[in-house]
C-alpha cells in the first residue's frame, strides 16, 4: 500500500502552510505521488455522482402529474446552481472545519479558504470538498421533493439554501467531522444514511406537512393518489442514479483499495435484491402483475439502505439489507400516507427515511470487522463481531438526526413562510392548472401543453358540442327507425 501523503507533507515540511504546502516554493504534488491512483478514482467518483442529480429530478417528474413535472426539472437544476455556491461560502466551512465543535463546524474555511493541499488521507482538500459537495447537492434534490405540485419555485429554493446550512451541514459534521459527536460515540455511516437520506427524508415529510394537502380532496380529508404520468422517465432516471451510486459509494473509502472494489459489489447487489423484494411483493398485491415503476422504487431503496453499511457489511448480508428494506418500504406504502394524514407524494419519506433507517440499523447487526479493514487502516463490528452496543449507537443516530431534521425545517418554513414574497404554498388556480403553466416561460410537458392549446383554442368544447349533435342524432335515428318498425308490424 501507498504511504499517506501526510508520512511525508507534515508540519516539518519545508514551506508549510495552513492551507497545505507553498506551491511557489515547493512542488505539492510531490507528496501525492505515491498516491496519485486514490486521486484519480476520487476524481472519477465525484464526475460519476453528478448524474444522480437529473436522475432523481426525471425520477420526480415521471412520479409527478405532467402539468407540474418541468418544474420539478427546473428545482434540480437550480439547485445544481445554488448548493454549489452555499458550499463554496460557508458550507463546507460548517461541516469539515479542523476546529469544529461537536455539532458544527466554525467559518475557519469560509470561501473555501486555504482548503488546498492539506492531505485528507490519501487525497489533497481541495479533491475532498469537491467530493463532498456532491453528497449536499444530491440531498437538496432529494429533499426538495416534498414540495412538489403545490410549492412557489423562488421560496423553495431559499429553503434550500438555508436548509442546506442549517440542517445538512451540522447533522454530517455530527457524522463525519472528527470532532463531531456520532463519529465520537461510534455511530457507522458509511456514505450517509444519515446525513443524506433519513435528513432529506424527514426534511421532506416537513415540507409536505407545513405545504398541506394538494387541493383535490383537501377538504374531505382524503390524501389524493396518482399513478405515475411517466415511467419511462422514472426508468431513465433510475438508470442514472444507479450509476452514480457507484461513485458515491465507492468513493466514499476515500482511496482506491480492495475495500473500493467490496463496496461497489455490495452497491450493485443490495440494489439488485432491492429489486426482487419489491418486485416480490407487489406480484402478490397486483395479483400476478408487476410495475416498471416500482421496480425502480425498489432500485432506489436498496440503494438508499446499503448506503450507510457498504463499506461495513459482508455481501452476502448487502443482498438482505436491500431485499428486507424494499420488502418494509413497499409494506407501508399503501397506507402510510393515510395514517399520517401528509401527503407526500413522491415517497422521499418512505424511500429515503425509512429505507435509510432500515439500513442504518441493519449496520449495526451485520458490520463486520474483516471487510473494514479491506483497506488495511480501518476498523468498525456490529454484532456479527459480538459489538452489541452498535445496534444502541445507530438508533441514537437515527433518532437524534430524524429530531433534529423534524423540529429545524418545520421552525425554518414557517419563518421563511412569513417574509414578505416568500409565502411557499402556490395559489390555488395555479396549482389545479400546473405549476409549469405559471412559473415556467413557454415550457411544459409536451403532451400536457398540447392539451393546454387545444383547451385555450375551444377544442374540447367543440367536440363536446360535436358530440352532442352527433348523439342527438344517433337517438333520432333510431327512434325514427323503431317508430317505421312498429308501423311495419301493424
Amino acid at each position: 500500500m501507498s504511504e499517506y501523503p501526510s508520512d511525508i507533507f507534515n508540519e516539518t515540511s519545508q514551506g508549510w502552510t495552513a492551507a497545505g504546502g507553498n506551491s511557489q516554493l515547493m512542488d505539492v504534488n510531490l507528496a501525492y505521488a505515491p498516491s496519485v491512483g486514490h486521486q484519480v478514482w476520487l476524481m472519477i467518483s465525484g464526475v460519476l455522482i453528478m448524474p444522480i442529480i437529473p436522475g432523481i429530478g426525471l425520477f420526480y417528474a415521471g412520479e409527478a402529474r405532467r402539468k407540474s413535472a418541468m418544474s420539478i426539472l427546473w428545482q434540480s437544476m437550480a439547485i445544481l446552481g445554488i448548493i454549489p455556491f452555499q458550499w463554496f461560502f460557508w458550507g463546507y466551512s460548517l461541516t469539515y472545519a479542523a476546529d469544529a465543535s461537536p455539532f458544527i463546524g466554525t467559518l475557519t474555511n469560509f470561501g473555501l479558504r486555504n482548503v488546498i493541499s492539506v492531505p485528507v488521507g490519501y487525497i489533497p482538500e481541495i479533491l475532498f470538498s469537491f467530493f463532498q459537495c456532491m453528497f449536499c447537492i444530491e440531498t437538496i434534490v432529494i429533499m426538495i421533493g416534498g414540495a412538489f405540485e403545490r410549492c412557489r419555485l423562488l421560496p423553495s429554493m431559499v429553503y434550500a439554501f438555508c436548509w442546506a446550512t442549517i440542517v445538512y451541514c451540522p447533522i454530517a459534521c455530527w457524522t463525519w467531522n472528527s470532532n463531531g459527536w456520532l463519529y465520537k460515540l461510534g455511530a457507522l455511516d458509511f456514505a450517509g444514511g444519515g446525513p443524506v437520506h433519513i435528513a432529506s427524508g424527514v426534511g421532506a415529510l416537513a415540507f409536505s406537512l407545513v405545504l398541506g394537502k394538494r387541493i383535490e380532496h383537501k377538504d374531505e380529508g382524503k390524501i389524493p393518489q396518482y399513478h405515475a404520468h411517466s415511467p419511462v422517465m422514472i426508468y431513465i432516471g433510475t438508470i442514472f442514479i444507479w450509476m452514480g451510486w457507484f461513485g458515491f459509494n465507492g468513493g466514499s473509502t476515500l482511496n482506491a483499495t480492495v475495500r473500493t472494489g467490496y463496496v461497489l459489489v455490495n452497491t450493485n447487489l443490495a440494489a439488485a435484491t432491492g429489486v426482487m423484494g419489491w418486485n416480490a411483493l407487489e406480484y402478490v398485491l397486483y395479483k400476478g402483475r408487476f410495475s416498471v415503476a416500482g421496480s425502480c422504487r425498489g432500485v432506489m431503496v436498496g440503494l438508499v439502505a446499503i448506503t450507510p453499511a457498504a463499506g461495513f457489511v459482508p455481501v452476502y448480508f448487502a443482498a438482505v439489507i436491500g431485499f428486507v428494506s424494499a420488502v418494509i418500504v413497499r409494506g407501508v406504502d399503501n397506507w402510510f400516507n393515510q395514517f399520517v394524514g401528509i401527503d407526500e407524494g413522491l415517497m422521499v419519506f418512505k424511500n429515503h427515511a425509512i429505507g435509510g433507517t432500515c439500513g442504518a440499523l441493519m449496520t449495526g447487526l451485520f458490520a463486520a470487522n474483516w471487510v473494514t479493514a479491506l483497506d488495511g487502516s480501518s476498523s468498525a463490528s456490529g454484532w456479527v463481531d459480538h459489538n452489541y452496543i452498535q445496534l444502541g449507537y445507530q438508533l441514537a443516530e437515527v433518532c437524534a438526526i430524524i429530531g433534529y431534521t423534524l423540529v429545524v425545517s418545520i421552525i425554518l418554513l414557517y419563518l421563511i413562510n412569513y417574509i414578505p414574497g416568500l409565502k411557499f404554498r402556490s395559489e390555488e388556480h395555479e396549482e389545479r392548472e400546473g405549476l409549469d403553466l405559471h412559473y415556467l416561460f413557454n415550457e411544459g410537458m409536451g403532451d400536457h401543453e398540447l392539451f393546454l392549446v387545444l383547451k385555450e383554442a375551444g377544442f374540447f368544447e367543440a367536440l363536446a358540442i360535436k358530440g352532442q349533435e352527433l348523439l342527438s342524432e344517433s337517438v333520432s335515428s333510431t327512434s325514427k327507425t323503431e317508430a317505421a318498425e312498429e308501423k311495419k308490424s301493424a
